[in-house]
């Protein structure tokens, strides 16, 4: 495949970069006031009209080739600016379960940034065993009531909106006794606590307890019982490398600690360079395989493991350079010791590869 621009992805790139040569560098990249300040990147992003290229018109989105994805995330890594959003997976959630009222009421504000959103799935002892999870949704008139414990909830602070997984029949085999939900965080019976993280990170990540909360019935998304189909597409979209832009990021820090290490390149280093090269390359072939239409279901899970292995070690070659009283250096390793357990553990990743892409076990 030809991965050259053509002339319309090459005057959109243009337009990207010159864009961000007035914008990068007012935006923090990482720490607490990157979090601080993500909401208002997104609507910057989405008012240039560089937010949504993939999706579609309907909802805000520009309806465009997954390719500007990829560029976006190139450019942005090249400029030094920080990541887009990642709201991809949830989109493919609502976008795929939930009925047109409810897409065309929460898709739009999603998109556009002026409604925040997390993702309420794991709970302390149901993290990789998601149909573990115990919060429940009871029935009460036109209402359900959420009574339970979420954590590692991503933005649950400054969410106007959850996408909540709860167990609506306790009778049902566990994996079809869950429902999903879109529920209002600004509400009595909600109550968050933040989780501070061994880098310093103290607004990313926060755990929520519900407590007699109430979620409209016309807001539960699909039929009861059928949440763990919407969560298996939140969880394959949010899995795929090409729709993160890790790659791009990868290959910058690496380029970066290059030139820092000069003469001497660490051992950690070059593994880091091998290691993150074969990311872009099978981000590309993922690429190629959206472009000619193919979707992915557990395949998702060797992109996971592909993107865990790079970004440790990646996080190794910034100790190795960096030293540990480097803050940044220090920082990009500590973050990186979490990939093996977000978004699904890699022991997880591979009974998945073994059982539902190689067949073993059967």
């Amino acid at each position: 495949m030809d991965f050259r621009d053509s002339p319309e992805e090459a005057r959109f790139r243009a337009s990207l970069r010159a864009w961000l040569t007035e914008r990068a560098s007012t935006y923090p990249t990482s720490g607490d006031d990157y979090w601080t300040r993500q909401g208002e990147w997104h609507r910057a992003l989405y008012e240039g009209g560089f937010f949504g290229l993939s999706w579609p018109r309907e909802y805000g989105g520009q309806a465009l080739a997954p390719v500007y994805d990829v560029i976006l995330d190139e450019e942005l890594a090249l400029a030094g600016a920080p990541p887009r959003p990642s709201l991809g997976y949830l989109i493919h959630g609502l976008g795929r379960h939930a009925d047109e009222a409810l897409r065309q009421r929460f898709l739009p504000g999603m998109i556009n940034g002026t409604e925040r959103w997390c993702q309420g799935f794991s709970e302390p002892e149901a993290g990789s065993d998601l149909a573990a999870l115990r919060t429940t949704a009871t029935r009460v008139g036109d209402s359900y009531v959420i009574d339970g414990h979420k954590i590692w909830t991503s933005y649950s602070d400054v969410a106007d909106w959850c996408l909540l997984l709860a167990r609506t029949d306790p009778d049902a085999p566990r994996h079809r006794g869950l429902s999903a939900f879109v529920i209002s965080m600004h509400q009595p019976g909600i109550r968050q606590e933040p989780l501070r993280m061994m880098n310093g990170v103290t607004t990313e990540f926060g755990q929520v307890h519900f407590d007699g909360a109430t979620v409209p019935a016309d807001q539960l998304v699909g039929e009861a019982g059928t949440g763990w189909a919407l969560a298996m597409t939140v969880i394959g979209h949010e899995r795929e490398p090409s729709t993160l832009g890790y790659s791009a990021r990868y290959g910058k820090l690496v380029r970066d600690l290059t030139a820092r290490a000069g003469d001497r390149i660490p051992a950690e280093l070059a593994m880091a360079t091998v290691q993150t090269e074969m990311l872009r390359l099978h981000v590309r072939r993922r690429l190629s395989e959206q472009l000619d239409g193919v979707s992915h279901g557990p395949e998702g899970s060797v992109d996971k493991l592909l993107m865990t292995w790079v970004d440790q070690a990646v996080g190794h070659a910034a100790l190795a350079v960096g030293g540990a009283k480097d803050p940044e250096s220090l920082g990009s390793y500590l973050y990186s010791r979490a990939q093996s357990v977000m978004g699904g553990t890699s022991q997880i990743q591979k009974n998945i590869i073994a059982a539902r892409i190689l067949g073993l076990g059967a």
